[in-house]
């Protein structure tokens, strides 16, 4: 969304933030379709964790399930803290393409402490991390995630 005037992401991280992520993971309809096996590329998942490992397990924690205090309540510099990145936070509300801006561009409009990382790591780095950080969710909240995902993608 570079240089479009608008910052959708800060707006998608604020407004999911501050309501959804409260929300608990609801029980998925049996009418939706199934997602794509997110397991079925063990070798991606396996390069994705290494990057996790390395460059976010620091801030999000261990297998994605954050640090101790709350990542909703803003820090003394009014940023929010890294939020945890399985399924007890927001990161399964946001669609791929999002996920992925957030990981080059860093926090949306210094909402927090996330580092821009396009430029330091490849763009398959990125979307390895993704994939791992999708093999945390719960299968209800893959689920869920993967028919907002089908919407986000509808012309």
């Amino acid at each position: 969304m570079k240089g479009t005037g608008t910052n959708l992401p800060a707006l998608l991280f604020l407004g999911l933030t501050l309501s959804a992520c409260e929300q608990p993971v609801p029980a998925a309809s049996g009418a939706d379709s199934a997602p794509p096996d997110r397991y079925r590329d063990a070798q991606r998942i396996a390069r994705g964790q290494a990057v996790y490992t390395r460059h976010c397990l620091e801030c999000h924690g261990a297998a994605g399930k954050g640090l101790p205090g709350d990542w909703r309540i803003r820090d003394a510099d009014g940023r929010f803290p890294p939020p945890p990145l399985d399924d007890s936070a927001h990161a399964w509300h946001h669609p791929t393409a999002v996920l992925l801006q957030m990981i080059r561009e860093g926090s949306p409009g210094g909402q927090g402490n996330m580092p821009a990382w396009q430029g330091k790591l490849s763009e398959q780095a990125m979307q390895d991390v993704v994939a791992y950080i999708k093999s945390l969710w719960s299968d209800e909240a893959y689920r869920l995630w993967w028919k907002m995902e089908r919407q986000s993608l509808e012309p």
